[in-house]
């Protein structure tokens, strides 16, 4: 099993491990609580180097990207990003992920945790002859968050670097640990997320240079669960639980976002624009709150009184809510916000009530 080249670190703040598509990684620090509540009121600090990290170099890298993911990258400047997914041919997601244009090269990196699904669906596509070159940085590079409300004040304390006006999902180069890095403003927790991707040798220095600089504002290191809380509460569906080959981007409210109606052809294309065109979306990703303190396990079934509406996506306990919480996709007929729901756990229905999403909003 992969480790991060900061495992030392979280044992030595007494982290409990999960595995994550072959990676042990944090899921807490013994209170998930305080590390929830870290980032809604200071700064927290995140280990991602398990998530999915490609860098795509040669002349064709943006025509080719071009021509088969799904949203447009043409438009984009060295130091933009963009939301796109890769579609099957009948529209499903495969993939979801956040495109960063640099000058020599275009990264791309998962939302969510599907380990090599991403390089691998793309490699397929990478036809002999085309000038561009795939490398998988999943074990080369590593990832940090640091998120909220303080965020941005512990980056420029640590390396010097102003992302006070940086909007999502843009970037900025730094030094950091003797490496060339991003600072990234993304979008994982509804607060001030910025991430820094950099060659691993970097992670340690440049965590280590965080947490200095975040001690006087009680910077906390946070595991999977509060970021899971975390980002339910914002209503961000990522690569896997949402994002995938049940799914046409549609039905998961990305219009506007992760894929191009006037770019021309890619996989799936057909299919989504007939989509908005008819507006024949089949069903919605919506949140849904729970009335007891049970909580459904992903593929739980919805009802609609008798009759079997759709499923539970992904599902926390929210401590902003200090309820259940969880995203599901029932048919469009049952979307709408305070529709009465039930969810079957093992069995027992228990009672849901639509919400519109985001549950949270700063």
């Amino acid at each position: 099993m992969n480790q991060s080249r900061l495992h030392n670190q979280h044992v030595q703040l007494g982290a409990s491990f999960e595995e994550v598509t072959g990676w042990e990684m944090p899921a807490h620090y013994g209170d998930v609580a305080a590390e929830h509540r870290a980032v809604r009121q200071a700064v927290g600090i995140a280990d991602l180097s398990h998530r999915g990290k490609i860098r795509v170099t040669g002349d064709d890298r943006v025509k080719w990207l071009q021509s088969v993911i799904s949203n447009d990258i043409l438009p984009l400047q060295p130091g933009q990003g963009r939301y796109s997914g890769f579609l099957t041919h009948k529209g499903k997601m495969l993939t979801y992920f956040r495109v960063y244009m640099q000058t020599d090269a275009v990264m791309l990196e998962d939302v969510g945790e599907i380990g090599d699904a991403t390089y691998l669906a793309l490699r397929k596509f990478l036809l002999y002859g085309t000038k561009a070159k795939m490398e998988n940085c999943a074990e080369s590079w590593g990832l940090l968050l640091v998120s909220g409300p303080k965020a941005s004040t512990v980056i420029q304390s640590a390396f010097g670097v102003n992302v006070a006006d940086l909007t999502p999902v843009n970037f900025v180069t730094a030094q950091i640990g003797g490496h060339t890095a991003l600072v990234l403003r993304t979008e994982e927790t509804g607060e001030v997320d910025l991430e820094i991707l950099l060659p691993v040798d970097g992670l340690p220095p440049a965590w280590k240079a965080l947490m200095e600089a975040g001690a006087q504002y009680g910077i906390t290191a946070i595991g999977s669960h509060a970021r899971e809380a975390l980002r339910m509460e914002a209503g961000i569906p990522k690569a896997g639980p949402e994002l995938n080959e049940e799914i046409v981007p549609p039905e998961a409210n990305l219009e506007g976002k992760a894929f191009s109606l006037s770019k021309g052809c890619y996989p799936g294309q057909e299919v989504v624009a007939r989509m908005d065109t008819y507006g024949n979306v089949r069903r919605h990703l919506v949140g849904l709150v729970l009335k007891d303190a049970t909580i459904p396990p992903k593929g739980a079934k919805l009802f609609s009184g008798d009759r079997e509406i759709g499923w539970v996506s992904s599902a926390t306990f929210s401590p902003q809510l200090n309820a259940p919480i969880a995203f599901g996709f029932p048919l469009r007929d049952f979307s709408k916000a305070g529709t009465a729901l039930s969810i079957e756990i093992e069995g027992v229905r228990h009672d849901a009530t639509v919400h519109s999403l985001p549950f949270y909003q700063r």
